[in-house]
């Protein structure tokens, strides 16, 4: 049986705005988000809203941490996750969103 799909609100249909932020599919297709936490998936899904279009961030730590609600050691702790899952690369004060790494490998 086919579903068809409509809008629940159609007065508040998505509309993909200048500035707009976008995540792969990928993410969710090819597992990514697996291995990470809530937190890190938090501040990735910050970082990916703030970042330009070429992934990098330069929101300090203790902004994210204000935006966040977190402590600082939460923060390092989300962003070494992310770091380890190879979604995210950081060299204070820049944070880089990085291009997905192929399945069985990473793109260096």
């Amino acid at each position: 049986m086919k579903v068809e799909k409509l809008p629940v609100i159609s007065s508040r249909i998505r509309r993909i705005p200048e500035g707009f932020g976008w995540l792969d599919h990928r993410l969710i297709r090819e597992g990514h988000l697996r291995s990470c936490s809530t937190d890190a998936l938090g501040l990735y899904l910050v970082l990916v809203t703030v970042a330009d279009r070429n992934g990098l961030s330069y929101y300090g730590d203790s902004l994210l941490c204000a935006m966040l609600g977190w402590s600082r050691g939460r923060l390092e702790k989300a962003r070494k996750n992310l770091v380890e899952a190879d979604l995210l690369a950081w060299s204070e004060p820049i944070y880089q969103i990085l291009e997905l790494p192929e399945i069985g490998g990473t793109r260096q």
